[in-house]
């Protein structure tokens, strides 16, 4: 009889673990051990177009402080047995309603006693928020890495980014998906999902198609401690787009942390450079889960 997870040591190489969504879509959550008992896991969002894989050295390093990292794999990404295109589409509502919930329950399975995080990246970030906000006695605490809302009134060159939220879609309709490899946004993403994005940066608010639960009332409602990381040379999510999406959950306990070249070893502190040096990244996530675990705690487990 194999022991159970929650006892095994860290291992260089993640655990596969199968979780499949009940409209039959599926993909391999990642789950990286760390040595001796898990007490808390963070579940790990990527970013549009990322797949799960190319977070494991973030994973690895975590590991290395204590924190089991679920690495969630977005429909039509790496693992996952869809792919975008004329026949096969989704949007936000498949991913929070069907995939989110189908990952987490495959986790849980191996690790029931532990407590969990939800985080992520970019749009990992905002997924995690909207999540947490749709459950919020699941989830104990909230952690964004380089990720804000992407409404356009908060960019540098907003109205230029505003005529991108328009086109977006109808680029997604006429190519039966988002070209995003072609054009180097993203992956070849779904059109709903595109649409669900746009949206949210044309209007500033988020909405899926599909779903009628009011977001933004939901995230002024969360009560969760929330860790953000702004990455200092990051236009993609800079500070007031973080700041809007921070301003959504005024309930919530919200600290903010910048991430700078020098912590970063004189790399850009820009929006995916960080994933080839992600110890500070991990050093400063480790500890705050250590300050959870000795002031406002462990909820939600």
């Amino acid at each position: 009889m194999s022991a159970p997870l929650s006892t095994l040591t860290s291992t260089a190489a993640p655990i596969s673990l199968p979780a499949v969504a009940a409209d039959g879509a599926a993909a391999e959550v990642l789950l990286q051990l760390p040595a001796g008992d898990v007490r808390h896991v963070l579940y790990w969002l990527p970013a549009l177009g990322v797949s799960a894989r190319q977070y494991l050295p973030l994973a690895q390093a975590l590991a290395e402080r204590g924190v089991a990292v679920a690495i969630h794999e977005w429909r039509g990404m790496g693992s996952s047995n869809r792919r975008a295109g004329r026949q096969q589409d989704w949007g936000y509502r498949e991913l929070l309603q069907h995939d989110v919930p189908a990952g987490l329950a495959a986790v849980r399975k191996h690790l029931p006693r532990a407590s969990y995080a939800m985080g992520g990246h970019s749009l990992g970030g905002q997924l995690s928020s909207l999540y947490a906000s749709l459950h919020p006695h699941e989830i104990a605490a909230l952690l964004i890495v380089a990720s804000g809302s992407p409404y356009w009134r908060q960019f540098r060159y907003g109205r230029f980014i505003r005529l991108a939220f328009f086109a977006v879609p109808l680029m997604a309709r006429l190519f039966g998906r988002f070209p995003g490899r072609r054009i180097g946004f993203g992956g070849n993403e779904a059109r709903r999902v595109m649409t669900d994005w746009a949206r949210s940066g044309r209007t500033g608010r988020y909405a899926a198609q599909g779903m009628s639960d009011d977001f933004e009332q939901r995230l002024g409602e969360l009560d969760l401690p929330v860790l953000a990381l702004r990455l200092r040379d990051d236009w993609l999510a800079p500070e007031a787009s973080l700041a809007c999406l921070l301003g959504k959950m005024r309930r919530s306990w919200r600290e903010q942390r910048v991430i700078t070249a020098a912590d970063l070893g004189g790399k850009p502190a820009d929006h995916f450079s960080w994933m080839k040096t992600p110890a500070p990244i991990a050093s400063r996530v480790a500890d705050w889960f250590d300050g959870l675990s000795s002031g406002r705690g462990d909820a939600g487990t």
